[in-house]
């Protein structure tokens, strides 16, 4: 049984954070731009930190959506990850990030990142808890929120359809559509 079910709304601005970090050598890949790990770290712990301070307790990392990195990070940028709630369900929320890079000696600021990772409440037992309501402040609260609805219901949908297309696959009468694709088939 979930507990916490008479839970006051909670704003948005309420538990939005900023997290800012230095990109250091040891964070650089064999080119010389930081890893993809290194952002998927920083991403993950600001993604709880948000997550946390709006369920009021521990929280956990269920999905990843959307990782694409859109621009290198270089040594001695800062990062900063904006997160914010972008949704709530009964024991999940959606954290919306947006990643830059900042070059603090040409000022150039750039977006390398737009992420969403779903985290789910947790209590002592380490069952779902319930998460306060969300309350949504402004025109741009809601657009998130209608999004990130749609994207969990695409996704279902996507998750359905591809599930019926592994099950119904012939790879005999498949095996036209890989023509033009940089493949051998071998057997």
């Amino acid at each position: 049984m979930l507990k916490n079910s008479n839970l006051s709304p909670k704003a948005i601005s309420a538990s939005r954070i900023v997290m800012t970090e230095l990109m250091i050598p040891a964070y650089a890949n064999f080119g010389g731009k930081i890893h993809g790990g290194i952002l998927l770290s920083l991403m993950d712990k600001a993604a709880y930190a948000c997550a946390a301070k709006h369920a009021g307790g521990y929280c956990v990392t269920v999905s990843v959506e959307n990782v694409d990195f859109m621009a290198p990070v270089e040594v001695g940028e800062l990062v900063s990850i904006f997160a914010s709630v972008n949704y709530v369900g009964r024991t999940s929320m959606v954290i919306g990030m947006r990643v830059t890079a900042e070059n603090v000696e040409t000022g150039l600021v750039k977006h390398t990142n737009t992420s969403y990772f779903t985290m789910v409440a947790k209590d002592e037992t380490g069952s779902p808890t319930l998460v306060p309501p969300l309350i949504l402040e402004s025109s741009e609260d809601v657009r998130r929120f209608w999004e990130a609805m749609r994207r969990k219901e695409l996704k279902k949908q996507f998750k359905g359809d591809f599930d019926n297309e592994k099950n119904e696959l012939n790879i005999d009468s498949a095996l036209h559509h890989f023509e033009g694709e940089r493949c051998v088939l071998g057997f």
